[in-house]
């Protein structure tokens, strides 16, 4: 029974059981389809903790998002909740992003400050959107509950984005504005996925909502769609390049993402726009407030070679 349940993981040198991981998996799973993120931002903390080193668990974790959020983003597509042109747009930049950000993990890990690097990014980015949304999400509420009508794009409301060159028509999202708000934002979420193994969701759809102004229903489908591209290019890119990318890990997240990102999807319409953005904002301050916590608290060990070794 016990070889049943445990595992060697090659790339990361350590035996795991099968069932925490394939649990791991479908949790995140679940809120991909349901939030619209690849979960990375929840996922890559856990592997962490769990005692994978953070190199692998950012290059296995990219892996994982993949499966994930291609499970999602075909039921949000027979939705049609998909906006392929933005999509595509925001993926151009994505993958630019995600090619400079592989290279600055390799440099990073060969001056041994990767993992301080890592925990940095998630409490700097994590605390800064956790708090807007809420705020946002928040005042939303209210004021629907006090019986004012919100909408997150006013008719013929303008901002500085509609100024700027190189303007497209989105049909689905309802938009005629540069593409150049959109590949800088896919640029930087490509960026970020590759330091911080992450899908980049939790910036893309407050992104899309608020700056983009694209309705709350195309946004999941969208940063999916986007998602899933740029991850498999950064994946790539992490296996040739670092080797960091365990398959076998990989594989059981995977397997429980597929399943949990279906429970996701139907769960998610059930639940209004604000819900769901107040939600995911809990869940983003949480997990930062974790992280804060490992950078402050004395570790049991002052010195450990695990972070060589595997945690062995």
């Amino acid at each position: 029974m016990e070889l049943l349940m445990d595992f060697y993981l090659p790339i990361a040198e350590m035996s795991a059981n099968v069932f925490i991981f394939l649990g791991m998996g479908a949790a995140v799973g679940f809120l991909s389809g349901m939030f619209g993120v690849g979960g990375g931002f929840l996922m890559t903390p856990l592997l962490i903790f769990s005692g994978i080193p953070a190199a692998v668990a950012v290059g296995t974790e990219a892996a994982q998002i993949v499966a994930s959020s291609v499970s999602g983003a075909v039921a949000q597509y027979r939705r049609n909740n998909v906006d392929i042109k933005m999509g595509i747009v925001l993926l151009t930049g994505g993958i630019i992003g995600s090619m400079i950000g592989v290279q600055v993990v390799k440099i990073l890990r060969q001056i041994g400050q990767f993992e301080l690097f890592v925990s940095l990014s998630y409490v700097t980015f994590l605390g800064i959107i956790g708090m807007l949304m809420m705020i946002e999400a928040l005042n939303t509420i209210r004021k629907a509950r006090g019986g004012k009508h919100v909408s997150a794009r006013r008719p013929g409301q303008h901002s500085w984005i509609h100024g700027l060159p190189f303007k497209m028509r989105f049909h689905r999202s309802k938009l005629y504005i540069s593409a150049i708000p959109p590949l800088l934002i896919g640029a930087f979420v490509g960026f970020l996925g590759a330091i911080m193994g992450v899908g980049g969701g939790f910036v893309m759809v407050p992104a899309m909502i608020y700056l983009l102004r694209v309705p709350t229903n195309v946004v999941v489908g969208t940063s999916l769609f986007q998602i899933v591209f740029v991850t498999a290019a950064t994946t790539i890119m992490h296996a040739t390049q670092n080797h960091t990318v365990d398959i076998v890990l990989a594989m059981l997240l995977m397997i429980g993402g597929v399943v949990g990102a279906q429970f996701g999807a139907v769960a998610g319409e059930k639940l209004k726009g604000e819900q769901l953005r107040a939600l995911l904002a809990g869940l983003i301050l949480l997990v930062c407030l974790r992280i804060a916590y490992g950078l402050v608290v004395t570790p049991s060990e002052l010195y450990s070679i695990g972070g060589v070794l595997g945690g062995h």
